[in-house]
């Protein structure tokens, strides 16, 4: 009995799965089983008439075809191909398939096709090491020619498939694997990526330097931020563009964000520019958090991992939804618990949010009056309790004014400090951007200067700071010092830093 491997997805990891096979005397039949979903039991007519349009004949044999083990839960269309050659190959009996992997979905007329789920799972089998030579469709081979230490066969049809099955020579397979073209920087061995090309440009940004700076903070040290001003004032317009501005990427982020994308049945794309998810705030707590009622199925803070999560109009998101951010902002992860899976996702993302000052959005215009009472303004405000805004790292206050428009700045510019503060975080050994940083690693990196401890000190007993407060002000501190070229954090940088404090 020959055993052809191929695998599964559960939620977002791969697990090996064998396709075997028996054919016996008796009524000819064809059965799958293993408790596969509806997508394989239908690949029986996929792979007859794939087989027959091809010149193949079926056995007139009781023909049962396991995937195993049977007692996992699977799916996916990209079984036909093993469940083919099985059949199509059954009298051989010296055909050696080794370590290879085969993945496809069969047209009728026996054509190779890509499916969404195949780059994650062979990802998932290359990151656990399980993997190291896959048989693909040429279109799936262009998406997993990136993915390093496997070696890639394609073929176009089941017949070519036949053949690279038969054949002892595989190496006229080969798929010749693709190199990523984009700027690059070395830093202890490790090779990041970055975009130079600016699709929306800071040029367009009209005043609001301090709002540009405090976006260059965020996008330098990956920290959190809210913008709080009237509507047109370019809060939006400026959250927008600090996706092109982020730090580059390394080759393992850049593969992580196309299978996000695969799984969220979008285009792959390979480009080190970050992802950028903006809920609607009507959406549901389970769209933004993941949920399903029986398998845990991801939601928008799992997709924007690496990357964004933007809320505009933050206080008419509801309490429930910016209460539960508390945990990934805090943790940078998040459990989802359901009857069949428990599975934790990653959420090293940067919050970013704006908000109006208040209902009407006119409090802070020089041209407009608000229409608000106090006692509405206060309700208003309220939606966003003290924990939450506990885990916002920078909150700028922006006006409708744009007579400040001397600082003139560009991506670029912005793009270029923001790789200056990324090469000096990385040579100190840091494994997470500042934002990120846990209790251990603050002590190590966010030093401070004599006149600076005492700023702080002062600061924390005039200002009440609470621990989580004093940590988020030193965070920002290192950034802001990492982009003044200031090896210790001075008086200065933590002047600016609490600054940017929520009042």
């Amino acid at each position: 009995m020959k055993i052809i491997k191929s695998a599964s997805l559960d939620t977002i990891d791969a697990i090996s799965i064998d396709v075997e096979s028996t054919f016996t005397k008796g009524l000819p039949t064809f059965t799958i089983v293993g408790m596969i979903s509806t997508s394989i039991s239908e690949s029986k007519d996929r792979v007859k008439s794939a087989l027959l349009t091809n010149g193949f004949k079926f056995p007139p044999l009781k023909i049962t075809v396991n995937l195993s083990p049977s007692e996992i839960n699977k799916k996916g269309t990209h079984f036909d191909l093993a469940i083919a050659l099985q059949i199509a190959l059954y009298e051989e009996k010296n055909i050696d398939f080794e370590d290879i992997y085969f993945f496809g979905e069969l047209a009728l007329d026996g054509n190779i096709k890509d499916t969404s789920s195949i780059f994650p799972i062979i990802l998932s089998l290359a990151k656990k090491k399980l993997i190291k030579r896959v048989l693909v469709c040429t279109t799936s081979a262009e998406k997993l020619s990136n993915i390093p230490n496997i070696e890639i066969y394609s073929v176009k049809n089941l017949e070519e498939a036949i053949l690279f099955a038969k054949s002892k020579n595989k190496e006229n397979f080969i798929y010749e694997k693709k190199i990523l073209e984009y700027e690059t920087i070395a830093i202890n061995d490790e090779v990041f990526y970055y975009e130079t090309k600016y699709k929306d440009d800071f040029l367009d940004v009209v005043g609001q330097d301090m709002a540009k700076y405090a976006g260059l903070i965020s996008a330098a040290g990956n920290h959190n931020i809210i913008f709080e001003g009237s509507p047109g004032c370019g809060k939006s317009m400026i959250s927008k563009r600090l996706q092109y501005i982020l730090a580059p990427m390394s080759l393992d982020e850049i593969l992580e964000k196309a299978k996000l994308q695969a799984l969220d049945y979008k285009d792959v794309d390979f480009t080190p520019i970050r992802a950028f998810r903006t809920p609607h705030h009507s959406s549901t707590k389970s769209s933004i958090f993941g949920g399903g009622s029986v398998n845990a199925k991801m939601g928008e803070i799992a997709l924007s991992n690496n990357g964004i999560l933007f809320f505009d109009e933050l206080p008419h998101f509801s309490k429930s939804i910016l209460e539960a951010l508390r945990e990934p902002l805090e943790d940078n992860k998040i459990l989802i618990s359901r009857v069949n899976s428990k599975i934790i996702y990653e959420t090293k993302f940067i919050f970013i949010a704006a908000m109006n000052p208040c209902p009407c959005g006119n409090l802070l215009s020089s041209i407009k009056e608000c229409r608000c009472n106090e006692i509405e303004i206060q309700r208003y405000k309220g939606r966003l309790s003290e924990p939450f805004l506990d885990r916002i790292d920078l909150y700028v206050v922006m006006n409708d004014s744009f007579n400040d428009n001397k600082n003139i700045v560009s991506s670029k510019e912005l793009h270029q400090n923001v790789i200056k503060a990324f090469i000096k975080q990385k040579k100190r050994g840091q494994k997470e951007l500042n934002g990120k940083l846990n209790e251990e690693d603050i002590k190590k990196y966010c030093i401070l200067d004599d006149d600076a401890k005492e700023v702080l000190e002062k600061a924390r007993f005039n200002y009440q700071l609470s621990f989580r407060s004093i940590n988020k002000v030193l965070k920002v501190a290192r950034t802001i010092a990492d982009l003044n070229d200031n090896e210790i954090i001075s008086k200065n940088d933590l002047l600016k830093s609490l600054n940017f404090r929520r009042r």
